[in-house]
């Protein structure tokens, strides 16, 4: 096959790097399992290299806004657009090479492999996923327990190892669905170094949070969900003057 057909059949060949481009923009998203009807017109943007945080009370549609990204849902409808390319007609094992990595909630490791087997196994999706030796820059308490599997790992041990996987193939687009639920505060604390070095990356995030002291300093923009919609915008910028608002609409 010649690299140009190659190029044509492959999504993740169109991937450009633009500064302040959008990266994700997801337009009047619907969702659905079975008869529930979860999402009701979710729009929203994020532009390469931002941060921003879906927030809200349970129940509100953060964590299935990201499954609906992913399509991994009973049914949606509306549009998703990822680097310039409309996901929402892609099987969901495709999405991924549009240099997107998802870590969903239950983390996803494989248990009776050990780290360095888990960071070994993650497919290539996109060129530049960090090496080995980057992740354990990263994350120095995985490379102390490298030979260790992954059921004898910490809770707060498995979340770093199911974002390293993620950061392995390459994926410049990332879901991070309630990553700090649970853990202890120095590990939540590592967690947010992480993201800011992720960022300095050019990296852009999505984070569902719950803990939004972790959140807040972290974030570009913060979402407000409520009952499947997005019913609030505030900027870092607004923050301040706003986050009373922003405590009540949390329920904070």
């Amino acid at each position: 096959m010649s690299q140009t057909s190659e190029a044509m059949q492959d999504p993740v060949h169109q991937y450009q790097d633009h500064e302040g481009a959008e990266m994700l923009r997801v337009s009047d998203l619907h969702a659905f399992y079975g008869e529930s009807h979860i999402l009701h017109g979710v729009d929203f943007d994020v532009k390469r290299g931002e941060l921003v945080t879906l927030l809200g009370r349970n129940g509100a549609g953060r964590s299935t806004t990201l499954k609906a990204i992913m399509n991994m849902v009973g049914r949606r409808t509306g549009s998703i657009m990822i680097n310039g390319n409309e996901a929402m007609g892609m099987k969901s094992h495709h999405i991924p090479r549009l240099g997107i990595g998802y870590c969903p909630e239950e983390r996803g490791i494989f248990s009776s492999l050990d780290v360095e087997e888990n960071l070994l196994l993650p497919p290539t999706v996109r060129s530049g996923g960090m090496s080995i030796d980057e992740i354990y820059t990263m994350f120095p308490n995985l490379y102390e327990r490298r030979r260790s599997q992954g059921t004898r790992l910490s809770g707060g041990e498995q979340q770093m190892l199911a974002m390293a996987r993620i950061l392995r193939t390459g994926a410049r687009l990332l879901l991070l669905d309630e990553i700090t639920e649970g853990l202890a505060p120095v590990i939540v604390q590592a967690l947010g170094e992480v993201l800011i070095k992720l960022k300095e990356r050019g990296m852009t995030i999505v984070l569902v949070e719950q803990n939004f002291r972790f959140a807040a300093p972290l974030a570009d923009r913060h979402f407000v969900m409520e009952h499947g919609r997005i019913i609030e915008e505030i900027t870092a910028a607004e923050l301040p003057s706003r986050r009373d608002h922003l405590n009540s609409l949390l329920g904070v």
